[in-house]
């Protein structure tokens, strides 16, 4: 761990610490080796990513279905459903190598809320839907909500983890979120241990679910 205190994560993580401590081994080796991260993510894996994926989890329910789409490397899936056991965490990924390196540490780590899903997330519309989906790093937000928006019900959310871009991605957003239901998008900034940069995230609420159109007369 380099720039934060060990016993502060330690802290943070409380009793899914160890669970997290062997993804980050696993990313720092295996998935450095498989490309899933570059070499130079290796000595900031704790800062740059694990407590990054990791502040979205108080804004999660404590049951319930996370769609955890674009899941790559597992960031911020396996951070989810290590931290939330109770919740059904469905981890959706395209690539065949991406999805094999995912049921691999889903079994290492025997998180047994946890599955696996090859597809594209549009291609489960109108067959999977959840009380969340998360996404980090997977498409600007006027593509995303239109990948994650279906998969949610009335009253769910989207938490997509974003960067410096996240204001100006929001009202390019806006006429496609209102589209598909959505109230307008929070961005909020929240924090894990001290040393560490707060964590952006885009919250849109799904309030309605639009109906098939209808046909002129």
């Amino acid at each position: 761990m380099s720039t934060v205190e060990d016993s502060a994560v330690r802290g943070f993580f409380g009793d899914s610490y160890a669970t997290i401590a062997r993804f980050a081994e696993l990313l720092a080796d295996q998935g450095v080796l498989r490309g899933l991260i570059g070499p130079r993510e290796a000595p900031i894996l704790w800062e740059r990513h694990l407590l990054n994926s990791a502040a979205v989890v108080p804004l999660l329910p404590v049951s319930g279905r996370v769609i955890d789409i674009g899941s790559g490397a597992g960031l911020p899936g396996i951070v989810i459903a290590a931290l939330r056991p109770r919740l059904e965490v469905v981890l959706v990924e395209s690539m065949e190598r991406r999805t094999d390196w995912l049921s691999e540490v889903v079994a290492e780590l025997e998180l047994a809320n946890t599955t696996v899903r090859r597809s594209r997330a549009e291609d489960l519309h109108g067959t999977l839907t959840a009380d969340v989906v998360t996404a980090r790093a997977v498409a600007p937000l006027d593509r995303l909500v239109q990948w994650a928006m279906p998969l949610l019900g009335a009253g769910g959310a989207l938490l997509a983890i974003k960067g410096r871009s996240a204001l100006a991605e929001v009202e390019t957003a806006a006429p496609r979120i209102r589209s598909l239901g959505g109230a307008p998008a929070e961005v909020l900034h929240t924090t894990t241990v001290e040393g560490v940069d707060d964590t952006t995230i885009v919250r849109i609420v799904r309030e309605t679910v639009p109906g098939p159109r209808r046909r002129s007369a």
